[in-house]
């Protein structure tokens, strides 16, 4: 797995497993506030791609292989409020040169996500 970026500090990020898979996880704090009470979209979206880079560079499992996104599409779905945040990706696609990733941030049920990421990679291997 890779070390995480520094803003990933500033937004007290985790990486727990489920299912053997990454699992990040945003607590609620300060930092991340947008409006009073709701979670700001930038966090959200750093949140996401958090999540589809470790979920990447496991499927990889190559750390010399840089990981540069080409296109990253946000989709919010609902607004977050002021509880912990979760976020999971899956690979849909991991070529040579490209990969595509899907990623989704949740609160209370991953099955009603507030945000949605896709992330495509290009892939320059050694």
């Amino acid at each position: 797995m890779t070390l995480l970026p520094p803003y990933a500090d500033l937004l007290k990020l985790r990486v727990e497993k489920r299912d053997g898979r990454p699992l990040i996880v945003m607590p609620f704090h300060e930092e991340v506030v947008g409006r009073p009470g709701f979670v700001h979209g930038g966090a959200i979206a750093g949140l996401l791609e958090i999540a589809a880079y470790q979920t990447l560079a496991g499927e990889i499992g190559d750390e010399t292989v840089a990981r540069k996104p080409v296109t990253v599409t946000v989709d919010f779905l609902r607004g977050g409020r002021s509880v912990d945040t979760f976020a999971a990706a899956q690979v849909q696609r991991l070529g040579k040169r490209i990969a595509n990733v899907e990623a989704f941030a949740w609160q209370d049920d991953p099955d009603r996500p507030i945000a949605g990421g896709r992330i495509n990679f290009l892939l320059e291997r050694a």
